[in-house]
This record gives C-alpha cells, sequence and structure tokens, in this order.
C-alpha cells in the first residue's frame, strides 16, 4: 500500500473511538477505552480540529490542534495554533504521515491569522524539521526540607499576609483572575479558559488518569487581595520507626508578588510531615532556591526544553513583543515549508517595533525554527551563532539581536497540553 493510498482529513464524532485507540497505542496506554472514557475525551476534545490517519477504515495516526493565546514580552497576547495528541502507529512509521498532518495544519493555521503554531515536544528530534523551535524550558527541584533551614515555627507570612486553606469551588472564582495577571507579566505563559479550571479542579475528570482531590492554599496581601494560589498532593509514606517521609507535589503555583511567592513556598515547606517537597514545573529562573536559608537544599531533578513555538507570521510576531533596547536589524529568515520566509528589517525600542519585508543586505541569517527559539527571549543569537545554527552576514549582528530579544526573566510555560 503506498501513503496515497491512506486518508488524511478531520475524524467524524463515529471515529472518535477508533482514533482514541489510536492514541492510546502512540503513547502506549492500555485499549480500548470504556464508553465513560469517551465521553470525557470527547468533552476534552470540545472545539479542537482531530486529523486522523486512515489505512482500509482503520485509524493509525492521530493529531489534534486548538485555539491558543500566548503571551510575548511586553504581556500582548498573540493567538496560536496548539497542537497536541500526535501519534503515528508502529505499523505506520516512516511513511509520511506527520508530515501530511502538519503540513494540513499549519497552513490552516496560517489562513486563520495565527501567528503562531505551538507543542510540548515528547521527543527532540522530530519537529525542528517542520519549523519549530524549542522557545522555553522548565525546571523542577526536590527540596530537602529538614535541611532548607526554615524556622517550623513561623509558617505564616511575617509581612502582615495571610494563607488560607480553600476548596475547587473558591480556586475556580480565583485562580483565573491570578492566572490573567500572572499572563500578562510573563511571556511563554498561556491562557486557561473556563474548561481548563473545571478540568483542573475536579469537575471534569481526564480519561488518562482518575481525580485525586489536592490542597488549595491562597495567599492574601494585608489588604486582603489574593495574590497568589498553591495547589499541591501528599503521598503518605512512613519509615519503620514511624518517622515521616511524605512528599509534598506542587502542581500549580501561581504568584503576582514576590511577597505571595516567598509565602506559599514557606507555607508548603512548613506542612507537618512533609519531608521532601517536590515543585513541579517551574521556571529555570525561579525563585524558589533562594528563598530558602539553604538553597542547596532544592535539588535539580529536572531541566528540560519545553514549550516549542513555530513561527507563521513574521512580521505580526515581531511587532507584537517589545524590546530591551533600540535597534534595528535586518533578518534573511529560511523557511523551508515557504509559510513565512523571507528577508525583514526590524527596527526596535522598549516601547515596540516595526517590522517589514525589505530588499536591504541581511545582517543575520537563521531557520524559521532558530527564530521561534530566539524569538520568547530565553536563548542567545550569539550562543547560536557559536553553534553553527545562525550566521552573522555583518559582524555584532548577533550581540545586536541580543540586546533586542533577550528578557530579564526567562520566558516560562507552567502549562502542559
Amino acid at each position: 500500500m503506498t501513503r496515497d493510498d491512506i486518508d488524511v482529513r478531520p475524524i467524524t464524532d463515529d471515529e472518535l473511538a477508533d482514533w482514541s485507540r489510536a492514541l492510546n497505542t502512540g503513547f502506549l496506554r492500555s485499549t480500548p477505552d470504556s464508553r465513560e472514557t469517551l465521553d470525557k475525551r470527547r468533552e476534552l476534545a470540545r472545539g479542537s480540529r482531530i486529523l486522523g490517519a486512515f489505512d482500509g477504515g482503520r485509524c493509525v495516526a492521530t493529531f489534534r490542534s486548538f485555539p491558543q493565546e500566548l503571551t510575548v514580552p511586553g504581556g500582548a497576547a498573540v493567538p496560536a495554533d496548539a497542537i497536541s495528541n500526535v501519534t503515528v502507529s508502529a505499523t505506520h512509521r516512516r511513511r509520511g504521515l506527520l508530515s501530511r498532518m502538519m503540513t494540513d495544519d499549519l497552513a490552516d493555521a496560517k489562513a486563520r491569522g495565527d501567528v503562531v503554531a505551538t507543542l510540548i515536544a515528547a521527543e527532540y528530534p522530530i519537529y525542528g524539521r517542520f519549523g519549530f523551535g524549542p522557545a522555553t524550558s522548565l525546571s523542577e527541584w526536590a527540596v530537602d526540607v529538614p535541611r532548607a533551614g526554615l524556622d517550623p515555627r513561623r509558617p505564616v507570612p511575617d509581612d502582615g499576609g495571610r494563607i488560607d486553606l480553600v476548596d475547587g469551588e473558591d480556586v475556580r472564582k480565583t485562580g483565573p483572575e491570578l492566572h490573567e495577571r500572572l499572563r500578562a507579566s510573563r511571556p511563554g505563559v498561556i491562557d486557561r479558559d473556563g474548561f481548563w479550571w473545571r478540568r483542573n479542579t475536579g469537575l471534569l475528570e481526564t480519561p488518562e488518569e482518575p481525580w485525586k482531590e489536592p490542597f488549595y492554599a491562597v495567599y492574601r496581601a494585608p489588604n486582603g487581595e489574593a495574590e497568589g494560589l498553591i495547589v499541591y498532593s501528599v503521598d503518605d509514606k512512613w519509615s519503620d520507626t514511624k518517622q515521616p517521609h511524605n512528599t509534598a507535589t506542587v502542581r500549580d503555583l501561581i504568584a503576582v508578588t514576590p511577597a505571595a511567592e516567598r509565602a506559599l513556598w514557606h507555607y508548603v515547606c512548613s506542612v507537618d510531615w512533609i519531608a521532601t517537597v517536590r515543585t513541579g514545573h517551574r521556571a529555570p529562573d525561579d525563585l524558589l532556591p533562594h528563598l530558602l536559608p539553604d538553597p542547596r537544599a532544592a535539588r535539580v531533578v529536572t531541566h528540560a526544553d519545553w514549550l516549542w513555538v513555530r513561527i507563521l507570521d513574521v512580521v505580526r510576531a515581531l511587532e507584537a513583543r517589545t524590546y530591551a533596547a533600540t535597534g534595528s536589524l535586518v533578518l534573511e529568515v529560511g523557511d523551508a515549508a515557504g509559510l513565512s520566509g523571507g528577508r525583514y528589517r526590524l527596527d526596535a525600542e522598549p516601547g515596540g517595533a516595526v517590522c517589514a519585508p525589505t530588499s536591504e543586505e541581511p545582517e543575520l541569517t537563521l531557520d524559521v525554527s532558530e527564530l521561534g527559539t530566539l524569538w520568547l527571549g530565553d536563548e542567545s543569537a550569539v550562543r547560536l551563532a557559536a553553534l553553527g545554527r545562525v550566521r552573522e552576514e555583518r559582524a555584532g549582528a548577533a550581540a545586536i539581536a541580543d540586546a533586542l530579544l533577550r528578557t530579564s526573566r526567562r520566558p516560562w510555560c507552567p502549562d502542559i497540553f
């Protein structure tokens, strides 16, 4: 059978069970889904664009995308095409199925007016060939609580604020506004709609994981305003000598002020019987280690690339963000897919930028994937030039790119999708 005999198309509702089976197969999960699980998946997929590849009526590859908003430096949000649930069955690898699905989806996203496409890459080598570049990374720490040096007699903030334990209903009221404040201040953060809050507070279970109610706590400033939220779960482990070895795993921590961040980390590290705190996915420049009297008590257990970005509209992408300095740069952007390549002049200043196609001689040449890596401000063009991934056509152009593009705090995406 040739690749042309395999039908790649949007699925119908009647094909969801077969698509779900192929998805589970690709992610090495047990199959098939129960009727209840399919109903949950149908609810979770509402508003998504779902593609499947069918060979003789059987789904052998899966692909899903959905609308997203992504914050850029300066606080503006751009429309993004978020990509998820990408699998190809082992029997049908190397037949171009992912390429066909990705090509169709990115072309549709470009036509809709999305500025970028985004994804979380399960495997590093796959997505660069489609123009994606890693734009944010994450770190996770394990905090040895007894070693941290915190005073267990002072678990509450000493700034006049307070910590309140709350429930899921309270979180659905308080969390969205807090997240919007975070999103406006941190590049890389993506939007969370009402559906996200229902799913992550137990009103809607995911097919893959039964719901287990976590603990929720809110930090309120001295004026009573909520400025932070922490969500965590705790295991139940004791030694043979009846010593607690429990680990608290932070599922989410939103803090819109340094005071809130300090108070919430100190709080979770002060809970009785907790010996270790796993921080969950944090920005690599998170304040946490240095909020402890002994920063060495926080040991890095994960550091990896996270959000990948594919630029679909160079002009809108570069004009949407603000810049660290004033300057100009002519970029030669290569794009094998023909979606966003060309030569562009960027005239930038702290308040914004103007970007337009130009016939001027290029100063910096790079692939669209490398532009995606640089766009949110995390990576250094000088570093990429040393790696041979961008090329200076004029000496010093990479340093100018860094002066313009780099951000004072690293971009961070706290969510998986």
